[in-house]
């Protein structure tokens, strides 16, 4: 007798579970988890990064992540704006800065402000300003693209009214258009605060002092002080997943509260 679809499915993923039990049985089997453990989870080894690695690895790497994303969010906003002006000029300047600084490596820009600055106009800037600094110049690339979709997804009749009723262009644009992209873009803004979050571990590229350490420095230092195998790097991991997961959740709840087009 001939299954119906809906017998066929359900075989179907009865045969999947059970190839993944027998896998996951297989892996138990084979595996040697006391090397996994000392190689991964070696904690008592590790002992020593606590509490430093969430007081001053933890707090660095939100700073810079917070400041970064402040001047993203202010660059970008000044570019979209830019970018969508009436007068060219704004709109070549803001063009060349945005393929620019989306076309290199962010890590060269680290290493710009880090060394290239203070070669050439004699600035030592700390470790906050380096990291806050290339990050608020990178990402107000990226951010500047997110909010001029967001404003041009803005309906255009809404502005077309409001300036029919005597408001000003930049009076409409402020008190219409802006806050209505923001609320468009705050799922991607959130990714872009994730993304910025990781790429804060690019302040190690110009040396930092033990007080400045953000989270990979930590993880990278303790593979050689504690002899642990990769633990260190996994604690670090774990502390980064402590700031990036609320905001991948936090993103996908915007996503699915805001307004799905027709």
């Amino acid at each position: 007798m001939a299954l119906t679809t809906r017998q066929r499915a359900r075989l179907s993923l009865g045969i999947q579970a059970g190839l993944f039990i027998a896998l996951v049985i297989v892996l138990i089997i084979i595996i040697d988890w006391t090397a996994i453990h000392r190689s991964f989870f070696d904690i008592e080894r590790v002992r020593p990064m606590f509490p430093e690695i969430i007081t001053v690895g933890l707090i660095n790497t939100l700073q810079y992540t917070a400041v970064g994303f402040v001047l993203g969010l202010l660059g970008g906003t000044l570019l979209a704006l830019m970018k969508l002006s009436s007068f060219p000029v704004y709109r070549w300047l803001a063009t060349a800065y945005i393929e620019f600084f989306r076309g290199i490596p962010a890590i060269l820009v680290f290493l710009a402000l880090g060394f290239g600055v203070s070669i050439a106009f004699g600035w030592n800037l700390n470790s906050l300003q380096i990291a806050g600094s290339a990050l608020g110049l990178v990402a107000s690339a990226y951010i500047a693209e997110t909010l001029r979709a967001g404003l041009q997804a803005v309906p255009k009749g809404q502005v077309e009214a409001a300036r029919a009723l005597g408001m000003p262009a930049w009076r409409a644009m402020v008190s219409i258009q802006i806050p209505q992209a923001f609320r468009i873009v705050l799922p991607p803004l959130t990714n872009e605060a994730i993304l910025l979050t990781k790429d804060s571990s690019l302040i190690f590229v110009v040396g930092l002092t033990a007080g400045a350490a953000e989270l990979t420095k930590f993880g990278r230092d303790g593979i050689n002080i504690y002899q642990a195998g990769l633990t260190p790097l996994v604690a670090a991991g774990v502390c980064y997943l402590l700031i990036t997961v609320p905001l991948s959740i936090l993103a996908r709840r915007m996503e699915q509260r805001s307004p799905k087009k027709k």
